[in-house]
C-alpha cells in the first residue's frame, strides 16, 4: 500500500501540489485572522474582567456547534466555496487563541503589575513592556496548538468545495480509492506535523527571550531608558505584530490565488472582476460543480475537457460538493457556480418542492419553472437514466426470500436500511416508501453513498439505496430488488445553467449540447465501474470515452 501511495502522489503530483498549496492558504489566512481577533479578545477581557465569563462562554458554545451545522448556517450568507471555510476555521480556532490569551494575562503576578504603575508606567506601557512579554510563553503555546488543530480541520473544506486536501480524502472515499483517501491524509498530517515543529521553535525562543525574569523586568523599567527610546520599543511590538499578520494573510491570500480567481478572495474583493473575468487576463472563466458521485466526477471532466478544448473559455471545476443538490442548488442561483450536472427527477422534487412522481412528460413544464423562478435552465441530457433502487446481500435476499419491493415491505420490521442523509427527508425517498409501500424498516442508517456497499458486505445493514448506473450493482454478492408497483420516477441526467451565463456565453450551449444522448445506462455503469473497482481517474476515463464517440 505505501508503494501504491508513493506512485499515486509521484503519478499526480501536480494535482496534488495545487490541493496543498489550497490546504495552506485555507490554513494560514484561518490562522491568521484567529491569531489577530483572539489575541484582541484576549487582551480585552483580561483587561475588562467583567467581560471575561460571557466571552469565554460564547467562543465555547461556538466551538462546540458541529462543523457541518456551521457550514449549514455560513452557506445561505458566504455561499460555496473558500470565504466560508475561512470564516469556519476562524470560529472554531477562536477558542484556544482567546482562552491562551486571557490565561497567559491572568497568571501574572499582580505585584509586577503594581510596581510598575508605581514607577509610572502607562496601561500601554504596562500591557506591551510587562504583561505579554510575560503571557507571551503561554500565548505561543495556544498558537501552536491552533494552528495545528485548524490544518487538521481544514480537510472538511472539500464538503463545501473550498478545495485542500480534503479533496483528495473525499475523492478516495467516494471512488473506493484507498490509496488517494490516504494520501490526502499522510500530506495534511505531515503538514501539520511541520508547523507544529516550526512553532515549537518559535515557541521555545519566546520562552527564552521574552519572558522576563526579575532582573530583566527591574531592567525594564521606564526611569531607566530614555524616552525615545520607550516610545520606539511602544511603537515597534503593534508594528511586528501588524507586520507578522500581514505575512500570514498575505502568504494564505498567495496560494488561494493559485486556484485561478474565485472563492475568498472574490468575497473580499480580490483579484478577479464581478464578470468573472480574470483580473491577468481576457478568458471567462465558467465555473461547474458536480455532486460527490463517481459518476458526476466523470461528467465534471467531460465539461472540463471539452469547454477547454473548443472554447476560449477557463473551466473552473469544482468536484464532489458535500450535500450535492442541497449545497449546489443554492451557490448556482447565488452566482458561485455558472453549471452543474443534475437529476430530472431531483430537480421536480427536491429543488421545485413539487410532491407528485416525475415523468418525463413533465419536462417541459420543469423548464418553465426553473427559468421562471431561479434563473436557471436546463441543457441537454446526457441520456441515462441514474433512478434509485433498493438492494440485499444474497445471503439477506434468501433468508428473507426477497425479490421485488413488496416482499422487502413484509420484511422490512426487522431489517436495517441505510442510505444517504437526504433520502430520509426526500419525497421521492423513504418518505414516498412508506406511503407506497407501507415500507418502514426496524432501524435506519445515515451514510456517505460511498459507503453504503462496505456497509451491506460487512453485515452492518441489511438494505442500501443505489442508482442503477453505480459501478458496483453488478456484484455477485448484490441482489437488486424488483420496484413492482413503479415507485421511482425518471431520474435523466442534464446540466443546469443559469440564464445569465449562457446570455453572456452562448458558444457554451454549443458544447453542452454535444453529450445530448451520448451515454447510456450501461455506458454510464461500466465508466463508473472503471473508476471504482480498477482505480482509474476520472478523467482519464472521461477522455477515452469522449475519443471514442468522436467528440475529441
Amino acid at each position: 500500500m505505501i508503494e501504491t501511495v508513493l506512485t499515486l502522489l509521484v503519478e499526480k503530483r501536480g494535482w496534488f501540489f495545487d490541493l496543498f498549496a489550497q490546504h495552506i492558504g485555507l490554513s494560514l489566512v484561518s490562522i491568521a485572522l484567529a491569531a489577530v481577533i483572539g489575541l484582541s479578545l484576549g487582551i480585552a477581557i483580561a483587561q475588562w474582567r467583567r467581560g471575561a465569563k460571557p466571552v469565554l462562554a460564547l467562543v465555547n458554545f461556538v466551538y462546540t456547534i458541529p462543523s457541518i451545522a456551521l457550514f449549514g448556517f455560513l452557506i445561505p450568507v458566504t455561499g460555496i466555496g473558500d470565504l466560508t471555510a475561512v470564516v469556519a476555521l476562524t470560529v472554531y480556532a477562536l477558542l484556544p487563541m482567546v482562552r491562551g490569551t486571557y490565561a497567559g494575562l491572568a497568571a501574572i503576578d499582580p505585584a509586577i503589575v503594581e510596581a510598575a504603575r508605581g514607577m509610572g508606567s502607562t496601561d500601554r506601557q504596562l500591557l506591551y513592556r510587562i504583561e505579554l512579554p510575560l503571557a507571551a510563553p503561554v500565548i505561543m503555546s495556544s498558537i501552536r496548538t491552533m494552528a495545528t488543530m485548524t490544518i487538521a480541520l481544514t480537510g472538511i473544506a472539500s464538503f463545501i468545495g473550498a478545495g485542500g486536501l480534503g479533496v483528495a480524502i473525499y475523492r478516495g472515499i467516494t471512488t473506493n480509492n484507498l490509496a488517494m483517501t490516504l494520501a490526502g491524509s499522510v500530506l495534511i498530517a505531515l503538514l501539520a506535523i511541520a508547523v507544529d515543529a516550526l512553532l515549537s521553535i518559535a515557541e521555545k525562543a519566546t520562552r527564552r527571550h521574552l519572558e522576563p525574569s526579575k532582573e530583566r523586568v527591574r531592567a525594564r523599567r521606564p526611569a531607566h531608558a530614555p524616552a525615545g527610546m520607550r516610545a520606539r520599543k511602544t511603537r515597534l511590538a503593534p508594528v511586528i505584530g501588524a507586520f507578522a499578520a500581514i505575512v500570514l494573510v498575505a502568504g494564505g491570500a498567495l496560494a488561494l490565488a493559485q486556484r485561478g480567481g474565485g472563492g475568498a478572495l472574490d468575497a473580499l474583493g480580490g483579484l478577479s472582476g464581478s464578470d468573472g473575468s480574470s483580473a491577468s487576463g481576457n478568458d471567462a472563466v465558467i465555473s461547474i460543480a458536480t455532486k460527490p458521485m463517481t459518476e458526476q466526477y466523470i461528467l465534471g471532466e467531460m465539461l472540463d475537457l471539452l469547454i477547454e478544448r473548443d472554447t476560449d473559455l477557463t473551466v473552473e471545476l469544482t468536484q464532489g460538493v458535500g450535500g450535492g443538490t442541497a449545497n449546489i442548488e443554492p451557490g448556482i442561483e447565488s452566482g458561485d457556480f455558472d453549471l452543474y450536472p443534475e437529476y430530472t427527477g431531483t430537480g421536480w422534487n427536491a429543488v421545485l418542492k413539487h410532491e407528485d412522481t416525475y415523468d418525463e412528460s413533465l419536462f417541459d413544464t420543469m423548464q418553465q419553472e426553473y427559468e421562471s423562478q431561479l434563473g436557471l435552465t436546463w441543457v441537454g441530457q446526457y441520456g441515462f437514466d441514474n433512478t434509485f433502487g433498493l438492494a440485499v446481500s444474497a445471503d439477506v435476499a434468501e433468508r428473507h426470500n426477497l425479490r421485488t419491493y413488496s416482499d422487502l415491505a413484509r420484511a422490512a420490521g426487522g431489517l436495517r436500511l441505510g442510505a444517504e442523509p437526504d433520502f430520509f427527508d426526500r419525497q421521492d425517498g423513504y418518505p414516498g416508501l412508506q406511503e407506497a409501500y407501507g415500507m418502514n424498516f426496524g432501524s435506519t442508517r445515515d451514510m456517505d453513498i460511498s459507503l453504503k456497499y462496505r456497509a451491506l458486505f460487512e453485515g452492518q445493514v441489511d438494505v442500501i439505496v443505489v442508482s442503477t448506473t453505480d459501478g458496483q450493482v453488478a456484484d455477485e454478492r448484490l441482489v437488486m430488488l424488483e420496484d413492482d408497483r413503479g415507485f421511482y420516477p425518471s431520474y435523466r441526467c442534464g446540466n443546469v445553467v443559469r440564464l445569465d451565463t449562457l446570455a453572456a456565453h452562448p458558444e457554451l450551449q454549443e458544447e453542452l449540447l454535444k453529450l445530448n444522448g451520448a451515454i447510456s445506462d450501461e455506458e454510464m455503469a461500466r465508466m463508473n465501474n472503471e473508476v471504482e473497482t480498477k482505480s482509474r481517474e476520472p478523467r482519464a476515463v472521461a477522455e477515452e470515452f469522449l475519443v471514442a464517440k468522436g467528440l475529441m
